[in-house]
């Protein structure tokens, strides 16, 4: 493979970039691409993501670390319309990287994304939940999760990031974005920009 595509990625929490790590490395390998992901940011919520993602634009071009060829922005949708997020984090981009940023916002919530294949999730993780759409209460989707795990008879000692690589390997990931829209809107945007980098 070619030289390493560097990729920056900003998340709100550990679930986010547990699964969203290897998701992009994974479409990237079907594409041929290597990439490098650099974690910038996968603790404390969405406001703290937001702010070291542009702190970070501004710093950027003063460090010696190299410029991204990406950076993943991935945020919660919280019940609010993919489109809003995705321009709440547009609005927050210089102009310069503008080209560059791709938009995560699971919605409503990242654990929602752990769930999008349910056949590849009785394949790893040994149970098959039920899961409603558009439930938007707080923690519904991580309860879940979690029911799941323990129902398969796992001990969820990291509240079910642990199972993120295994279950982004074994999903279909047409059928997981046919599933949930917002996955659908991250794989489709994140295709587009990684074959602009193979040309």
């Amino acid at each position: 493979m070619s030289k390493a595509r560097i990729v920056d990625l900003f998340v709100e929490d550990r679930a986010h970039e547990a699964f969203l790590k290897p998701l992009v490395e994974r479409v990237a390998r079907q594409q041929s691409i290597n990439v490098e992901i650099r974690p910038r940011s996968a603790r404390g919520g969405h406001g703290r993501a937001l702010a070291e993602f542009q702190a970070f634009q501004r710093a950027i071009r003063h460090i010696s670390d190299p410029l991204p060829d990406l950076i993943v922005v991935g945020i919660d949708g919280n019940c609010t319309s993919f489109v809003k997020r995705r321009e709440e984090i547009l609005q927050k981009t210089e102009a310069d990287f503008q080209d560059y940023v791709v938009v995560a916002c699971p919605n409503p919530h990242i654990e929602r994304w752990y769930l999008a294949d349910l056949q590849a999730f009785q394949q790893v993780v040994g149970s098959r939940p039920t899961v409603t759409e558009d439930k938007c209460q707080r923690d519904f989707y991580k309860k879940l999760l979690v029911d799941s795990i323990r129902t398969a008879s796992h001990p969820p000692t990291l509240g079910g990031i642990e199972f993120a690589k295994e279950l982004v390997d074994a999903m279909d990931l047409y059928r997981a974005g046919k599933g949930d829209g917002s996955l659908k809107a991250f794989l489709d945007d994140l295709h587009a920009k990684l074959r602009a980098l193979s040309k």
